[in-house]
């Protein structure tokens, strides 16, 4: 211990250059780029607005680049500090040396640092800190070296009586402690073990219940190799575990991994039976345990953020979803005993009446619904997918053929919107109206703008994923209060009818100020100009900075003020304007003298030529549109063999789930995607897909449809 001191400790500190190295070294992207992208993260730049807005410093990296920079920088420093902070607290308790000290320093995760420090952190003293205090560390240190004459003749130097070490034995045994927790300090001999256990060991479930009721019944007899094992599995494992409905344990062979540990040490020569006890030892006793509940540990951290992943890719191509602007909307949630309760909705989204039927009083609903449609010249109609949603399609089909209605109906995902109505934000929007009314209104308008409303809704409640109660609640809203980040700054808003939910998502706008620029609206009327923006509170010149570019005016004077151009590059964006409106082309030679003339970089000349093409384009149009139904397909109806048009619900590890248009939600499982092998389901199939499906089975008694998109 005598390497270490006060100040030495005290001087701990961050490796910036390291940690630049780590990140680069795992993400694939050169150091320069890591370390700008880093200055700009700790300046305060937004990812999204590094990414559009900063090519030229970055290299050209893209949102899910500098993403993933921002997460890998804040796991990295995280586990620096934690290094420290594990480092200092074990030399206070005088127990720190240059074996510990090597191993913590190498740890590549907090979990490994925590398993490090596990035994310091006990209130009850372990069998080797005892020892240590006993002075039998010295003899630890020879036990290696001799044969066992030498090392009992040796121990006879150690007996004390007055540290209650009466024997040969008691030393021996003793330093033999020692020499077992240093085993399962080791750091290179835990990752040789733990690359054992991925690649050689099974992990087996077996169920503790009668197997026929269970819902886990699939995993009464499970054995798999722990690298094969799927996420979903481990999720459905986990929690039937945690039900008390399976009982887990590896499956391993003890003497190959015995063998395995004495190569770890073939530098040494074992030359007593002690040495080879104390490691197998270190082995049983301490390391396998430890190790043990980090491989469950890793492997559920590890689908955990693979579903984390699975919901925010869901949560994209669902707020992704094409919106049908300047339509009026009749926003139905159905209902069975309270009733159905329908909201009429302008071209704007703004409400405009309510009218209320029940499913069993068929004529009379449809005469409030032709009554509506026709009052109202009504374009659509968006009917909610839960409980009675089939009655109303089919009261709602039979009055638009009966009366020959020039509308259609489409049916829209309703998850969240009871969550949505009883918000504080629905109440400010509609304080006079019944919830349920609120709900219809959700329902309409995430026909003609998805993202608008399902930014009001906390995005754990929209119902795409599996098992987002069991993952860390924590890391999945982190996850997707990123995608919900990352879709309103791809899409942008526009400045003058943005909500606050939308607006408080935009790079660099907080919540505060977000609800500053909805009251500037209201006391002084719609803003002109984004330079407008600088006499909004709150916003100075940071946040004008972050926030300009995604804030789109289509009334403003200046057509940039609609594009993607930021404010900063104004002077440039017009000479390109002026060229394009003349008809010139933009040769090459022209963006040389631009790259010269403004020194700027040929990727924000090419981005400013796009956004002057296409000044207030919206990349949610290259989304599939909803599927529009004048009639209702009932489960009898379905045919194996027919042909049917649905449009993907959820995507899941093992397939997707479709909507078909009827109750029950169809399967199209991962094997019926394609004639080649599909690893990923999202490779060929994204949340709100409009796909023509075959039916191959029918289960009548489970109400199951099962289709392919095989030809």
């Amino acid at each position: 211990m005598t390497e270490f001191n006060q100040h030495f400790i005290d001087k701990l500190i961050k490796d910036e250059a390291k940690i630049v190295k780590i990140i680069s070294d795992i993400l694939s992207i050169k150091n320069y780029q890591v370390s700008k992208t880093i200055e700009l993260i700790d300046e305060g730049a937004t990812v999204p607005f590094i990414s559009r807005y900063r090519k030229e410093m970055t290299g050209s990296l893209d949102e899910v680049q500098v993403r993933n920079i921002e997460q890998s920088l804040s796991t990295q420093r995280n586990l620096e500090t934690r290094k420290i902070e594990v480092i200092k607290v074990i030399f206070s308790q005088n127990l720190l040396d240059s074996v510990i000290y090597e191993n913590i320093l190498k740890s590549k995760t907090i979990t490994e640092v925590e398993e490090l420090y596990l035994p310091y952190k006990k209130k009850k003293k372990t069998r080797a800190m005892i020892a240590i205090e006993k002075g039998l560390e010295p003899l630890a240190n020879i036990i290696i070296l001799l044969n066992e004459k030498q090392i009992e003749s040796k121990a006879t130097e150690f007996i004390n009586p007055e540290k209650e070490i009466l024997s040969i034995k008691e030393a021996i045994n003793g330093a033999m402690d020692i020499i077992a927790e240093r085993i399962s300090q080791n750091i290179e001999l835990r990752e040789n073990i733990k690359k054992y256990f991925n690649e050689r060991v099974f992990l087996i479930s077996e169920g503790q219940k009668e197997e026929d009721k269970s819902t886990y019944k699939n995993y009464y007899k499970f054995k798999e190799i722990v690298r094969n094992i799927k996420p979903y599995q481990i999720m459905a494992i986990n929690r039937g575990e945690k039900e008390g409905e399976l009982k887990t344990k590896f499956d391993y062979d003890e003497i190959e991994l015995s063998k395995l540990v004495l190569n770890n040490f073939s530098n040494f020569r074992i030359n007593n039976n002690y040495y080879s006890l104390a490691i197998e030892d270190g082995l049983k006793r301490l390391l396998l345990p430890s190790i043990i509940r980090e491989i469950k540990s890793n492997v559920t951290d590890s689908s955990e953020e693979h579903s984390i992943g699975i919901f925010a890719k869901n949560l994209k191509d669902l707020l992704m979803q094409s919106p049908i602007k300047k339509t009026r909307v009749i926003g139905v949630d159905p209902g069975i005993r309270t009733g159905t309760k329908c909201a009429v909705i302008d071209h704007n989204g703004n409400y405009v009446d309510n009218f209320l039927f029940y499913n069993h009083s068929s004529e009379k609903a449809k005469s409030l619904i032709v009554e509506n449609v026709k009052k109202y010249n009504t374009q659509l109609i968006a009917i909610g997918n839960g409980t009675g949603s089939h009655e109303v399609q089919e009261i709602i089909s039979q009055a638009i053929t009966d009366n020959s209605l020039n509308v259609e109906f489409t049916i829209v995902p309703e998850d969240g919107a009871s969550v949505y109505s009883a918000s504080e934000i629905a109440g400010q929007e509609f304080p006079q109206l019944d919830l349920t009314i609120r709900g219809a209104i959700s329902i309409g308008r995430r026909l003609q703008d998805p993202l608008s409303e399902l930014v009001k809704i906390d995005p754990k409640s929209i119902g795409v994923g599996l098992y987002q109660h069991d993952l860390n609640q924590k890391k999945l809203s982190d996850s997707l209060d990123n995608v919900v980040e990352s879709v309103v700054n791809q899409v942008g808003v526009n400045l003058n009818t943005a909500s606050v939910s939308l607006l408080k998502h935009i790079s660099g706008i907080s919540n505060t100020i977000a609800k500053n620029i909805v009251k500037h609206r209201e006391e002084k009327g719609e803003i002109k100009s984004r330079k407008d923006l600088k006499a909004i509170q709150g916003i100075g010149a940071k946040v004008f900075e972050q926030a300009a570019g995604f804030l789109m005016l289509p009334e403003s004077e200046n057509i940039l003020d609609n594009t993607w151009i930021h404010p900063e590059n104004y002077k440039l964006g017009k000479i390109i304007f002026d060229k394009i409106k003349s008809g010139d082309n933009i040769s090459q030679d022209f963006k040389n003298e631009l790259i010269k003339t403004h020194l700027i970089g040929e990727a924000t000349i090419n981005d400013i030529i796009e956004a002057v093409k296409k000044p207030g384009r919206d990349p949610r149009e290259d989304y599939p549109k909803p599927i529009m139904q004048t009639g209702v397909v009932n489960f009898d109806n379905l045919k194996v063999g027919s042909k049917i048009k649905g449009k993907v619900k959820n995507v899941v590890d093992f397939g997707a789930f479709i909507d078909i248009g009827i109750k029950e939600t169809a399967l199209l499982h991962v094997s019926e995607m394609s004639n080649r092998f599909i690893k990923n389901p999202m490779e060929i199939v994204k949340i709100g897909d409009v796909l023509d499906l075959n039916i191959i089975s029918i289960d009548p008694l489970r109400k199951r449809v099962s289709v392919s998109l095989k030809s």
